[in-house]
């Protein structure tokens, strides 16, 4: 409703410095012990202290509509996450539930609200375990992560919530020599590492510039807001023809037509630098969406230059960006299996690992432990 009611009234992008003023103020005000929001539960899950606060849930909500309803470019998974975590948490009290159990409830939660969120239960399951470590899983966790994800997808459903439907018919396979396909998505997988690497360096640098340089962090988000509206006022008198609008929000319609016709190779750029200055500048919301709109337009750029079909590449792109990005290879593999179908898995493995391998260990989410055998 927010994303339609934005689209309608298009000027509502000039409120949107306020908006980032209003939501900065209120997390300073009430939020500050949850504003680290995901790595906060991954924090929690390595080193259990305290339960997280019940108001994380109403707040990041509430501010990532705030965000889609005004033009910030962000997702809604990590949203999703946090709630699901948040919520989850709240069992600790009633159950008083042991420090080890703590951890694997704030798991569950975690896959939970990603499962739900995007119609992957398996892959929220695994991507539960995934997204602790850099190169580890906590198996232990499992049983509890896949029946929590299970549950809650099928809870989604019951609901009547409909997820998007990427691919639009058969996504095709490679035509010619195997080897020079795989050669050739080999070749994108990397390209797809180095932009899931260069979005975490991106969005953490401008997040720290703008820490120094504007100490009250209401401020952050005002400008970053200042500075998107100005972009696209200044584009539409200058006439340049492209609508930058497209990069706004979710941008779930691009990512449609990404699978279908061949669109501007600069699609992704775009996306990346509005999605970079939001989430850079203190904006709600996840990281997620816009990283599959970054890999789903890019892939369908490489796609003639690696005579590859587009609907496949922007598949593997969709998951693969992000794989890099997270370090989660093998929950993306997965969630291309669940989107498009299993006949991709091959592929997306390929894509996955090798983006993860040229992603460098460092993501978007911080609070990750490393293991050094990884």
């Amino acid at each position: 409703m927010a994303t339609a009611w934005r689209e309608a009234y298009r000027w509502m992008v000039w409120l949107l410095p306020l908006a980032g003023f209003a939501v900065g103020w209120l997390y300073l005000q009430v939020g500050q012990s949850v504003e680290a929001g995901n790595n906060l539960l991954i924090d929690e899950i390595h080193d259990p202290k305290k339960v997280v606060p019940l108001r994380l849930a109403p707040l990041i909500l509430c501010s990532t509509v705030v965000s889609h309803l005004f033009g910030a470019s962000v997702g809604r998974e990590g949203t999703a996450v946090q709630m699901g975590g948040a919520l989850a948490d709240q069992l600790t009290h009633v159950f008083r539930l042991r420090r080890e159990d703590r951890s694997v409830v704030l798991m569950a939660g975690i896959s939970a609200g990603f499962a739900s969120v995007f119609g992957t239960p398996l892959a929220g399951a695994i991507f539960g375990l995934e997204v602790l470590f850099v190169g580890r899983m906590r198996l232990g966790a499992i049983y509890p992560c896949l029946l929590a994800a299970l549950l809650a997808d099928q809870v989604t459903r019951w609901w009547g919530v409909g997820h998007t439907h990427f691919a639009a018919g058969p996504l095709g396979a490679p035509e010619g020599s195997l080897w020079l396909a795989l050669a050739a998505i080999l070749a994108a997988g990397i390209v797809f590492g180095l932009a899931g690497r260069a979005f975490a360096a991106a969005t953490h640098g401008l997040a720290a510039w703008m820490k120094v340089r504007f100490a009250y962090a209401p401020l952050r988000p005002l400008v970053g807001g200042l500075v998107i509206a100005s972009v696209l006022g200044l584009s539409g008198a200058a006439g340049i023809g492209i609508d930058l609008h497209r990069y706004l929000g979710l941008g779930i319609g691009p990512m449609v037509e990404a699978f279908r016709v061949p669109l501007d190779w600069w699609d992704w750029l775009g996306k990346f630098i509005f999605t970079v200055g939001s989430l850079g500048s203190g904006f709600k919301g996840g990281e997620v969406t816009p990283l599959f709109y970054i890999g789903a337009t890019l892939g369908n750029a490489l796609a003639p230059l690696l005579h590859l079909p587009f609907p496949l590449l922007a598949a593997l792109g969709f998951v693969a960006v992000f794989a890099g990005a997270a370090n989660t290879p093998l929950a993306c593999t997965v969630m291309a299996m669940e989107l498009f179908g299993p006949e991709i898995g091959p592929y997306a493995a390929l894509a996955c690992a090798v983006a993860y391998m040229f992603s460098g260990q460092s993501g978007i989410y911080r609070a990750q432990r490393r293991d050094p055998a990884a």
